[in-house]
């Protein structure tokens, strides 16, 4: 981060009023600065390239999908690509439409929900602030089930192009896994966090957490929102 006392972060919502409520909750957090706003994608990828050129960078784009102009998946996957050190938090609503997934796909860190309580908005752009995922339980639950869809010839409708699940279990990705970090992968593909993980498998959180970091290293997955795409697409 640019600043060690607080994470820098743009909120991107083509509804006045949604930043605003937004703003007002972070405004109440010590560790936390909103430092730009903008209404669709490319007036944030334009602020980005401002804050950058000013030295000082933004941490967390808080991301609405549906937008006029760019959209957020356009958005996200520019972001991803020009601005690398700044992680992307994607505003979605309860049915998870196609829009929200394709953002994920493009880069972006997670999901939250547009109704969720502040508290759970805070603790969501810490997590990606840190390096973390974030993505609702009951996103998480519908993703999966999409992902499990089948599409022709019984492979994942999101996925058709992708090996089936006979193919991936001898993927050489997967192979470099030992039995334990197995285990944790397939829970993490549950939508399963690091305490939940802990209780099933009978270990420590920092435990889990050491496992879930060297899952994402040796299959070099960005974070958890994209080992869970990985391990659909992988049949686990």
């Amino acid at each position: 981060m640019s600043d060690p006392h607080h994470i820098r972060i743009m909120l991107v919502d083509d509804q006045e009023l949604i930043r605003t409520g937004f703003r007002l909750v972070l405004l109440s957090e010590p560790d936390m600065k909103v430092v730009a706003e903008a209404g669709d994608g490319g007036a944030a990828l334009a602020e980005l390239a401002r804050l950058a050129g000013d030295g000082a960078g933004c941490d967390v784009v808080l991301m609405d999908v549906r937008m006029p102009g760019v959209n957020g998946i356009e958005a996200t996957k520019r972001i991803v690509a020009e601005f690398p050190a700044t992680r992307v938090l994607v505003l979605t609503t309860f049915d998870l439409d196609e829009y929200a997934i394709g953002a994920i796909q493009a880069g972006a860190s997670g999901f939250l929900l547009k109704d969720a309580r502040p508290t759970e908005l805070v603790d969501a752009i810490r997590r990606v602030a840190g390096g973390d995922a974030a993505m609702a339980p009951a996103v998480t639950a519908r993703m999966i089930e999409r992902m499990r869809e089948s599409g022709p010839g019984g492979q994942p409708a999101m996925f058709a192009a992708q090996a089936s699940g006979a193919e991936a279990a001898i993927a050489p990705e997967l192979s470099e896994l030992t039995e334990r970090e197995l285990d944790v992968m397939r829970l993490i593909a549950d939508g399963k966090n690091n305490s939940e993980i802990g209780a099933e498998l009978f270990l420590s959180e920092s435990t889990v957490k050491t496992h879930v970091g060297r899952v994402l290293s040796k299959l070099q997955l960005r974070d958890r929102v994209h080992a869970v795409i990985f391990a659909k697409q992988h049949g686990l």
